[in-house]
């Protein structure tokens, strides 16, 4: 399970087809010449430790740049929008990567889903501006937590649900996650990053967009029944509420485990041991002990990244830039007033 390498005999027969050309190099350099790419994926990840890259373990980037690797033949560095726990699921998580630029798209997409399916699956890709990035180009994530509420667990979605076997009440979830909205300090929601020395610690002040529970139509729901006596036909029966609640939660940004700690607080509410109202002194206490528990990480799905609106940073960002602007005009300045006496030329 610790090696993310397809071995040979695991390289698809596209894959062929897909390996660069060497003859496409970029003026007698031996790299051939790359663009950017971007790739949205989705993947279960139950059987992964999580997204990111982690020496000895399987992950699913880990095994989507291998992948991506063995079909091309060329060593890659990838970006994407943001990690995603073990056993936390994917369907909207973007990748970027500069790519050779021979390199066909659309075969790629099947090559690659062939070797890694059914786990992994690259559902779009296109070529993108140099300047476009997965992490720090996003404005927006959003989250789907679904939780299977029955007294009975259900094996056919136990690997993307939390089963709560408790009756829960929507309506004061609703009102609980009301008091969410907008901009707030999550500190008492997420787990706190550690702070190096020397370093002020990271903002958890996030702006919330959406945060809303409702129940989810499926095949599960037990609107008719089959009997013996009706010849095996199916009797229509009175249509009872779905049994899979869905909490959909969107954001600027998300701190680390942020979304499941909301959910198990709201599943606390549901419960009846927390009131609607009582979310307000949570997040004023800025005190993780103050929240619900984290809830699985089973139930969640990195749903959609935006890249449409303004980063929740993006003041801090401005600064950072003309921070780094000042400094590089400073030494640029030194570097022209030292050539300049010394008779060299700027800019080699």
């Amino acid at each position: 399970m610790a090696d993310d390498r397809p071995t040979d005999d695991e390289v698809d027969p596209v894959a062929a087809g897909m390996r660069v050309d060497r003859d496409d190099q970029v003026d007698g350099n031996d790299s051939p010449a790359r663009r950017n790419a971007s790739m949205v994926v989705a993947y279960d990840g139950t059987d992964f430790h999580g997204f990111a890259e982690s020496h000895g373990v399987t992950t699913v980037m880990g095994t989507l740049r291998a992948t991506l690797q063995q079909v091309l033949q060329v060593d890659l560095d990838l970006t994407a929008a943001g990690r995603t726990d073990a056993g936390v699921h994917g369907w909207g998580q973007v990748v970027t990567g500069r790519l050779p630029a021979s390199v066909d798209l659309d075969r790629l997409q099947q090559s690659v889903n062939r070797m890694c399916a059914p786990a992994i699956a690259i559902r779009s890709s296109q070529w993108v501006p140099d300047d476009f990035d997965a992490r720090f180009s996003a404005t927006s994530r959003a989250y789907r937590y679904d939780v299977w509420n029955h007294p009975h667990p259900n094996p056919l979605v136990a690997r993307t649900s939390w089963h709560v076997p408790h009756a829960l009440d929507l309506e004061a979830m609703n009102e609980a996650a009301a008091h969410l909205l907008g901009q707030h300090d999550f500190a008492s929601f997420c787990r706190r990053p550690t702070s190096r020395d020397g370093h002020p610690e990271k903002s958890l002040v996030r702006i919330l967009q959406r945060a809303e529970w409702h129940r989810v139509g499926s095949s599960f729901d037990r609107g008719s029944s089959t009997t013996p006596e009706a010849g095996g036909r199916a009797e229509p029966t009175a249509t009872p509420p779905s049994d899979m609640l869905r909490f959909d939660v969107a954001a600027t940004s998300f701190c680390h485990q942020m979304v499941r700690s909301i959910v198990g607080t709201l599943v606390d509410v549901g419960r009846g041991r927390r009131a609607p109202g009582s979310i307000t002194d949570t997040l004023a206490a800025l005190d993780r002990a103050s929240a619900g528990p984290v809830a699985p990480p089973t139930g969640l799905v990195l749903w959609h990244v935006g890249y449409d609106g303004v980063r929740w940073d993006a003041g801090r960002q401005s600064a950072r830039a003309a921070q780094a602007l000042a400094s590089v005009e400073a030494t640029s300045m030194r570097g022209r007033s030292a050539n300049t006496s010394s008779g060299g030329t700027a800019g080699e």
